[in-house]
């Protein structure tokens, strides 16, 4: 069996990373362990999940840098599943996270896209 354990997100500081993605989206603190040369192995992933997990990767250099938030290119490049779309998407408004539209039913499920902390943009989605 094979399957995608992480992906990596660029950040330019790991707290302000680990504060958004478990404070503002409710994600868990899986792993932060020092490497010992300055940077940090930090995973992510929303609460109670088993699958794909959020590795916060320090940008080391100017290039890193640039692309922070610009990982996709400006396209939803991130898609959070949910089971209760109204409860979480309220969660997250009263948290601060900024959504870029009002929610929308689609044939495929209720949506609506917000930024992370970087730009980066995410679909909270709640298949149908």
């Amino acid at each position: 069996m094979s399957f995608i354990a992480l992906i990596t997100l660029v950040v330019d500081d790991y707290d302000k990373a680990i504060a958004f993605y478990t404070g503002s989206l409710g994600f868990e603190l899986v792993e932060d362990t020092d490497r010992g040369d300055g940077s940090r192995w930090v995973v992510v992933r929303p609460p109670g999940s088993t699958g794909t997990g959020l590795l916060l990767g320090r940008a080391k250099d100017a290039e890193q840098r640039a692309s922070v938030g610009k990982q996709t290119g400006g396209r939803v490049g991130f898609f959070l599943y949910t089971e209760d779309f109204a409860r979480d998407h309220a969660r997250m408004r009263a948290a601060g996270v900024r959504f870029v539209e009002e929610p929308r039913d689609e044939p495929y499920g209720t949506v609506a896209v917000f930024e992370d902390l970087y730009g980066n943009l995410w679909d909270l989605l709640q298949p149908a």
